[in-house]
């Protein structure tokens, strides 16, 4: 079978596109999707998969974007998604994002112009040593750019751009899969499984370019609020019993090797990702993560150890200890599955790259996905620096990324 070569490629226009589209995700907001600017973005794909010739290509009431490919083989062909996510992170402003490309990258740095405090330095940013003449895209300086993961969606346009207008590449049925939310946890809450009828899906969502990852955290979410005494801050000696101040000890008691700053490769962690409150009753909500799920319940009980500990010098206080599962390592799925990954790579190596297969220290749709019975490892859209202002990612990686996807449809279609 021969491969794509010279593809003509539409990813770095559709790219910009699409960073041009504020589509910030909300979590304080209880509606799906959480915020109805990322519908713009939603619409706006619809629109063209139409153009392309996906006649079932829509979106949903709840933000979803749902597309299919017909397959154009006798062969019987496994049912392959691609999916990625609309919305980006409320870590940092995503409205108003001016795009750049500087071309020909040759390891300087690069000072953002809108904020020239923002500086993309090669010390700070090991793989842009893999960069050196490529085309790097970054935002201003006052926005993230939204790599993470408007590259993913550019680069599963652009594949299926190619796929329909080259029927002579064969392929089995391809659907296609744009989630809200991913950023706040909620990416597959609302799917319908059903309806997108996949058998197999790969999240294009990753880092480096070559990485293919078939391993996550497991992840739960603590929250634990504390019940404090209240009184008249000049009357309240020997009675006030400050929650504010309870809940700071907490914070400050945690153990630093439990900590992301402390952690790296496989190691989990317990960290304190807000805290409010008032004297009488303030909440400290916390993620735990490990690779390992059996060590999220040990964390945990380090945790509330510590927690038992601080109360017992407020005789007049207490607290609440609520734990909420969030999502678990995808690898015990997908390692079911040895293809999935094994033609991931193969996609990989077709395109000129070295396949590196590692575990996220994160989550993705695919961790979720793959338990609710799609199984689905990640690959890499060349994403860096996600939700921060000094996000980039390269032309020749989007591209990259594009043919991966397009030796993905393919090789399945070789194998069955």
């Amino acid at each position: 079978m021969t491969y794509p070569e010279n593809i003509r490629h539409t990813v770095t226009g559709r790219f910009l596109r699409y960073t041009a589209i504020d589509t910030q995700s909300d979590d304080s907001s209880d509606s799906c999707p959480s915020t109805l600017k990322q519908k713009d973005l939603g619409r706006l794909l619809v629109s063209e998969l139409l153009e392309m010739g996906l006649t079932d290509a829509h979106i949903d009431d709840n933000g979803y974007v749902y597309a299919t490919i017909p397959g154009n083989t006798d062969k019987k062909v496994p049912v392959i998604c691609f999916c990625s996510h609309m919305d980006t992170s409320p870590d940092c402003s995503g409205k108003n994002v001016k795009a750049i490309i500087h071309k020909n990258y040759q390891g300087e740095d690069i000072v953002l112009p809108d904020d020239r405090n923002q500086v993309i330095r090669m010390n700070e940013h090991p793989d842009l040593k893999n960069q050196i003449g490529n085309d790097l895209i970054t935002a201003s300086g006052t926005t993230l750019l939204g790599a993470d993961n408007k590259a993913g969606i550019a680069e599963i346009m652009d594949a299926v751009n190619f796929l329909v207008s080259n029927p002579q590449y064969r392929h089995g049925e391809i659907k296609i899969l744009f989630t809200p939310d991913e950023e706040i946890g909620r990416g597959v809450d609302k799917v319908d499984l059903k309806k997108l009828a996949a058998d197999f899906a790969y999240t294009i969502d990753g880092e480096s370019a070559g990485t293919i990852e078939n391993e996550t955290f497991s992840a739960d979410g603590v929250k634990v609020i504390i019940h404090g005494l209240s009184a008249h801050p000049g009357f309240a000696k020997d009675k006030m019993e400050s929650a504010i101040k309870i809940a700071s000890e907490i914070v400050a008691a945690l153990p630093k090797e439990l900590s992301p700053e402390r952690t790296s490769d496989d190691k989990g962690f317990v960290h304190p990702v807000s805290i409010s409150g008032t004297v009488e009753k303030a909440s400290i909500e916390f993620i735990i993560r490990d690779f390992d799920t059996r060590m999220l319940n040990e964390h945990e009980q380090i945790l509330e150890e510590i927690v038992s500990k601080i109360l017992k010098a407020y005789p007049s206080s207490r607290y609440e200890f609520i734990i909420e599962e969030q999502y678990r390592n995808m690898r015990s799925v997908i390692e079911q599955y040895p293809q999935l990954t094994a033609f991931g790579i193969e996609a990989i190596g077709r395109a000129g790259m070295r396949a590196k297969l590692q575990r996220i220290r994160g989550g993705t749709d695919g961790s979720r996905l793959s338990f609710m019975g799609l199984p689905c490892p990640n690959i890499f859209a060349g994403e860096h620096a996600f939700h921060s202002k000094q996000e980039w990612i390269s032309v020749q990686d989007m591209q990259k990324a594009v043919q991966t996807i397009i030796n993905l449809a393919l090789i399945w279609e070789e194998k069955s």
